[in-house]
């Protein structure tokens, strides 16, 4: 197959490259009135079929044109549109300029008050000229909603949700399916993961302020990855403008459960030089945020006492406080060498300080007096047991960068060289690109104290269970349990490579493109435990709680209520000042088990060559057909540990190597100029995480289970057909409505199994380990509308709706256990709405926005008892602007106003799992930007 792959590419290139030698070039630029450049802007040359679209430059290409005379047009929502006469002859290389104007619709002047539309058509032009079904974001209108990272303003779009990490959006879901399942790229280049066990992106890593464009690809052509079963987010950094350009934001307010500031910096400085030949652009972005969350925790489990058939077995109530400090930059260089050949670097790097401590009382092993009759009932779902309480402070060393918390320093970095090469009619680009994303957690403490305690249980509200000491001294005698201090880096490397060619054909009806790419990734993570047993006594009297430093963690008001207000714990500056390293106050012990088992080593060499032919088959229909050709090359190695002997051994290296050919073709039918119907059909693919094919094996004779990777994982992949239909409004708007079903296979989930006889480890009570299961088929319709209401009269067309629907359902087959019932594929939220009221004028802009998501079943257990959801949230936000001249702007923005909580339920909803509680923000700021 490979062979013949590379034959038909040859054969094709030859053929075409005879049909087109010899004949003339036409490039050319678009921008506006300010000089920014207009991506998306559509290029004719009228009279014909031949046309191409703008790129994220406002650049345009036409090859293979006969020398003769020409009217060339150029045409873009809100603007009025262009046409120059041009003459091209034999060999020539011809540029030429357009400069667009805000535009009138059948003679009535419609007004685009200072930046309020740009950013909006902007993105709907290049959506409109995509190839595929997409959707589009513009930087103008990311800062139009009061968002801080790239993932809150990715929740707007039709189609995605996202989970949360304290209250800011962290992992993507698109279309129902979870993030293993979806990719995010930075211009075009995959951005590797900071995380030690999956391929998850960290959308909150990333500010919003530093990305031009998003793009949400849902339906993939042949030249993209295929690593995009729900779809690909590729976030474009910005470009170099055509003259220069200083913008800067500066901005501060306040957590309002944390009452600290909030402060927020920004800069932009970007020119050409050297007779516009060097564009050069840089951006940074600085965002200092102290905040936290009040959470409590719940888990449920089934007894066989017929008077109480399901207890709360465990309550965690937590306390966290955390400051996130963010620091971007991006520089972008690119030099055209000629008329035909072009250079450019880009580099971004992201950097995110996450300091947390933690306090936290656990509860557990409630349900043992209640199978045994051993406890006092109050009442219903109200009484009193000895259980296992424990009292737990996290923090860190005391020194200038841990500061007696528990830091977590992410960094990822992306460096890509690029060129654009034009021979004749046969276009070449190729890029090569560096990337590096790290985690490390510095000399991690943790202290607990733990005993048995009479403790009061109250389930009578189970969406609001609770669990108190009966006795609230009696906390300050629980014994100190265990000193912990670890240290834990995750580093992931990639280097990747693509070499791509265009060349037109059938008299430039059509495009045939073909090319390839390579990915070597190189992931490991390398964490050490040790336990430190005191030799003496750390307090006065002694070790229990109550002999230590501690303080009363109710500074603040617990916004679950005032019943959740945490107890007292050992101080995090006690902790940090430990001196733990000394022979003679601590004995130390290596705790092997406790992270042997997570260290290990992974690569993975990605190969894909791809065709694909756009073809114009007439001014109406248009298609791209392709096929994709990925194979797939891994080497993982992990370690085994029986914690009965206390062995550690690596495990043997697991090889691997699979293909796949993934074909595709995309429809684009033009009713009119505003009126499209698209069509697709795609095949995609999603790796397993990397943890879970490392050979990896823990066994715990305590609990006899045993827990193991598996190697023999088989990617996920997936059959998907998209509907779309879309009406572009010239005031600059859009309706849209469409359908898409895909057929996945081999979806990935955790099984358990009960009395296992395990070739290694012999019998075992329980074993876990992901596997593969069958089928998941998931369905639904996608709607959007967002307008300018300009066909008001006098003040009210400055009213303007952005509004967006998903319904989204599944079912699945094939998992063990439950094949008589009728699952979700989990990650499938079946509502999801965006909306937003805006009222601007040439000054004002208020803006008034909301997000709701249903819930979803986010893990599966071996029962629907065990199951457990994420559950529904509606999220309030606004912002105010305020413009003194077309340079200067103050805004006001308001976050989470609904205080909606992050909240897991098992089962039943009324079961709640999980309750955290973050509270509003708020921010104030003024934004400048002069250009030239």
């Amino acid at each position: 197959m490979k062979k013949q792959y590379q034959v038909f590419t040859l054969l094709c290139l030859f053929l075409f490259s005879q049909e087109v030698l010899g004949q003339a070039v036409l490039r050319g630029k678009v921008i506006d009135a300010q000089n920014l450049s207009l991506p998306g802007a559509s290029i004719l040359i009228q009279g014909t079929t031949k046309g191409t679209v703008t790129n994220q430059d406002g650049d345009f290409t036409l090859v293979g044109l006969s020398p003769g005379n020409y009217r060339v047009g150029a045409t873009y929502l809100g603007y009025t549109g262009q046409s120059q006469e041009i003459v091209l002859q034999n060999g020539q290389t011809l540029e030429i300029k357009f400069q667009m104007s805000q535009g009138t619709i059948d003679g009535t002047e419609f007004i685009v008050f200072g930046d309020r539309l740009k950013g909006q058509a902007r993105a709907l032009n290049q959506q409109k000229t995509n190839a595929n079904i997409s959707n589009i974001v513009a930087a103008d209108q990311i800062g139009r909603f009061p968002d801080a990272n790239i993932g809150d303003a990715i929740k707007r779009i039709p189609g995605i949700t996202m989970q949360n990490d304290q209250g800011e959006a962290r992992d993507i879901i698109i279309r129902g399916m979870s993030p293993e399942l979806n990719s995010v790229t930075l211009n075009g280049e995959r951005i590797p993961s900071a995380e030690g066990d999956n391929r998850r992106v960290q959308m909150d890593l990333i500010p919003a302020d530093m990305i031009q464009t998003i793009e949400v690809n849902k339906a993939v052509l042949p030249n993209m990855d295929a690593d995009a079963i729900g779809g690909s987010v590729n976030l474009v950094t910005r470009k170099a403008p055509n003259g220069l350009r200083v913008s800067g934001t500066a901005a501060s307010g306040v957590n309002l459960l944390s009452d600290k500031p909030i402060w927020t910096g920004g800069v932009i400085i970007g020119d050409r030089f050297a007779n516009d030949k060097l564009g050069i652009i840089f951006s940074g972005s600085y965002n200092n945020h102290t905040f936290g969350s009040d959470n409590y925790e719940a888990r449920w489990v089934q007894t066989n006492n017929p008077n109480y058939p399901v207890v709360m077995d465990r309550f965690d109530l937590r306390k966290y406080d955390v400051q996130r400090i963010r620091r971007s930059s991006s520089l972008a260089l690119d030099y055209d060498i000629n008329k035909n050949h072009s250079i450019t670097l880009n580099a971004m790097y992201n950097w995110r300080d996450d300091r947390e401590n933690r306090y936290r009382l656990r509860v557990d092993r409630l349900e043992r007096p209640i199978e045994s009759g051993n406890f006092n009932a109050l009442a219903s779902n109200l009484y009193q047991l000895q259980g296992r309480a424990s009292i737990q402070t996290k923090g860190g060393i005391d020194n200038d960068r841990v500061r007696n918390t528990r830091l977590e320093d992410q960094r990822v970095a992306n460096l890509t060289l690029s060129g654009d090469h034009l021979f004749n009619s046969l276009k070449m680009t190729w890029n090569t690109t560096y990337a590096k994303a790290s985690e490390n957690r510095p000399n991690e403490r943790y202290i607990t104290h733990r005993g048995n305690a009479l403790m009061q249980v109250d389930t009578r509200n189970p969406f609001k269970a609770l669990t108190t000491f009966v006795n609230q001294e009696s906390e300050l005698g629980l014994g100190l349990n265990e000193i912990s201090e670890s240290n834990n880096n995750t580093f992931e490397e990639d280097l990747n490579a693509r070499l791509d060619f265009s060349l037109p054909f059938a008299g430039n009806k059509g495009m045939f493109k073909f090319g390839g790419r390579l990915r070597n990734k190189n992931k490991q993570r390398r964490d050490s435990y040790d336990v430190y047993d005191p030799l003496g006594s750390l307090g006065a009297d002694g070790n229990r709680l109550g002999d230590l430093p501690f303080g009363i963690q109710n500074e603040r008001l617990f916004l679950n209520g005032s019943q959740y207000a945490p107890g007292r714990f050992v101080t995090s500056s006690f902790l940090g000042n430990l001196d733990l390293k000394n022979p003679a106050l601590f004995e130390f012990e290596d705790a092997l088990g406790e992270y042997i088992t997570g260290n290990y080593n992974a690569q993975e060499t990605i190969t894909a060559t791809y065709v694909m032919s756009d073809y114009q088959f007439n001014n109406k229909l248009s298609g791209v057909f392709g096929l994709r050709y990925e194979t797939t090359g891994i080497n993982y190695r992990g370690n085994a540990f029986d914690e009965e002997e206390e062995i550690s051994n690596p495990t043997e290296n697991v090889k691997d190597s699979y293909g796949n050919l993934m074909p595709g073709a995309h429809f684009k039918y033009d009713f009119s100029d505003n009126r499209i119907l698209r069509f697709a059909w795609t095949n995609t693919i999603a790796r397993p995480n990397y943890f879970d094919l490392v050979p990896y094996a823990v066994y715990s004779p305590d609990t006899e289970s045993l827990q193991r990777g598996n190697p023999d994982l088989v990617p996920t992949t997936s059959m998907n057909f998209d509907l779309m239909f879309e009406n572009y409004f010239q005031s600059v708007g859009l309706f849209s409505m469409g359908g898409f079903y895909k057929d996945v296979n081999n979806f990935i989930y955790q099984r358990t199994l009960v009395n296992v006889n395990d070739p290694q480890f012999g019998q075992v009570a329980l074993l876990s380990k992901p596997e593969n299961g069958g089928t998941a088929d998931v369905f639904g319709i996608e709607t959007a509308f967002q307008r300018q209401l300009d066909f008001l009269p006098g003040i009210w067309k400055g009213l303007g709706i952005y509004v967006n629907y998903t319904f989204t359902d599944s079912k699945t087959t094939g998992i063990e256990g439950r094949e008589n019932t009728s699952l979700k594929l989990p990650g499938t939220a079946r509502n999801m709405f965006n909306g937003s009221l805006s009222f601007e004028t040439e000054k004002l802009v208020l803006r008034l926005s909301v997000n709701h998501a249903s819930g979803y079943i986010d893990e599966l257990g071996d029962s629907a008892f065990g199951d457990i959801y994420y559950d529904r949230q509606t999220f309030l936000d606004v912002n105010a602007s305020y413009a003194f001249s077309k340079n200067l702007r103050i805004f006001a923005e308001g976050n989470n106003l609904t205080n909606q909580p992050l909240r897991y339920y098992q089962g039943i909803r009324e079961r709640t799992v999980q309750e955290e509680f973050y509270n509003a923000r708020v921010n104030f700021g003024v934004k400048f930007d002069l250009f030239k």
